[in-house]
């Protein structure tokens, strides 16, 4: 049995907690439920109380020896970070596109030459589990670092059944290995693989008919995700592959409207999507489907930084009542980062969005995102205890001091693993 943990006299703790279990939408994604010299009571893995120090100090003065004190004074205090869409299971390194992106050559240049995700694909066939584990350790230690306590994790680098479920299983083996809860998604249809080069119903026929059943069988993933995008997946092809993954329990998602408009916003909706990722290039009438549909924008401005490309339209989807979650896209090509701290930062700089709203992106709205909101993303008695202490003292300078790491402490499951 590990010590109870009392963390008191928080600056500011912000809990998170609204009544109401789905996404937070417009204005509601400005409540943070801030608590003045705020405490926490941790405990066999989760919150067991939360308010002032004042209120705990009645609830929990008689124990006080009996834990571990934690004083965080001048501290603000926040649920773990959650970071809803990630490639991080990956072997090799592409720091050479890098380079050819910036002397001029475009992301589909680039795959079509054999690069980008053919890349990493050839790479990660080519890894071991071994290496694939040890490799991922050291990104996901990275991430508990910046605060990130549960991870969504897409396979995808394989597009063959083989590599495909030995990335699904490496993260098997790191949901024991490792503080980070990582949550799988199949994500088979990432591209077309190069020997299906011209028979690109012939790869999405066997992904459906010899793929999803093992995955299913194995349950080794929760979510299918599939890129719909010019010269990848279409609409039609994108919609045949997510329904089939319905009728496994797989829960859709979609890479959508990254490069061009192509209607994977509008498909969101109509396949009952839990997420659209990217969206760069999102339609209005696809924004107001996505809203009306309840789908989660997952965003990823570190990804448009990256490849130089005008950010998402944050704004306009918290004003039309899209419920918005933003994540890393961590992975090698077009986001090579694990710092959830700076995604949040370009959140406000890059989509206009206000710090209290890219923290709730951050955490509770990306925990919806993954369906952890019951679990994860918000302090509340009963939760699980996860938390993150920071070296400052409002939510607002978490935002105002940007592209630095403020985090000091972090708590998993009421241990402390930062």
């Amino acid at each position: 049995m590990t010590k109870p943990v009392w963390i008191k006299h928080a600056s500011q703790l912000a809990t998170l907690a609204l009544n109401g279990k789905g996404p937070r939408v417009k204005e509601e994604m400005s409540e943070l439920s801030l608590i003045e010299d705020g405490s926490l009571w941790l405990e066999d893995g989760v919150v067991k109380a939360v308010g002032t120090t004042a209120k705990l100090e009645e609830q929990y003065g008689e124990r006080e020896n009996e834990a571990e004190v934690v004083d965080a004074s001048g501290c603000l205090v926040t649920p773990g970070l959650v970071d809803p869409h990630t490639h991080v299971v990956y072997g090799g390194s592409r720091e050479r596109e890098f380079e050819m992106r910036l002397e001029g050559a475009t992301y589909m240049e680039i795959m079509n030459a054999g690069g980008g995700i053919h890349a990493t694909t050839r790479m990660t066939r080519e890894a071991t589990e071994e290496e694939l584990m040890e490799q991922t350790m050291r990104r996901l230690d990275s991430f508990l670092t910046h605060g990130v306590t549960t991870a969504e994790g897409k396979s995808g680098y394989g597009m063959n059944i083989e590599t495909e479920l030995k990335q699904l299983r490496v993260m098997q083996k790191l949901q024991e290995a490792h503080a980070i809860d990582i949550v799988p998604t199949f994500m088979g249809a990432h591209a077309v693989p190069p020997e299906y080069k011209g028979r690109e119903d012939e790869f999405v026929d066997h992904l459906i008919k010899e793929m999803l059943p093992v995955v299913a069988e194995e349950k080794l993933a929760e979510f299918n995700d599939v890129f719909c995008e010019k010269g990848v997946f279409t609409p039609e092809q994108s919609e045949r592959i997510l329904e089939a993954g319905k009728d496994y329990g797989l829960i859709p998602k979609i890479h959508a409207d990254e490069i061009e408009p192509y209607g994977g916003a509008e498909l969101a909706a109509k396949v009952g999507a839990i997420s659209a990722e990217h969206l760069l290039k999102a339609s209005d009438q696809g924004i107001r489907a996505m809203a009306d549909a309840g789908v989660i924008a997952c965003l990823l401005p570190a990804t448009a930084l990256y490849l130089r490309e005008q950010a998402a339209a944050g704004r306009k989807m918290v004003d039309a009542g899209v419920p918005v979650a933003i994540s890393t896209d961590c992975n090698p090509g077009s986001s090579p980062t694990t710092s959830m701290p700076l995604v949040m930062n370009l959140a406000c700089i890059l989509m206009r969005m206000t710090p209290a709203e890219a923290l709730t992106a951050a955490t509770y709205n990306a925990a919806c995102a993954i369906n952890r909101q019951d679990k994860v993303g918000s302090l509340e008695q009963g939760k699980q205890a996860d938390v993150v202490m920071w070296d400052i003292e409002n939510y607002q300078k978490l935002q105002y001091l940007f592209g630095v790491n403020h985090v000091k402490s972090v708590w998993k499951k009421g241990i402390q693993v930062v």
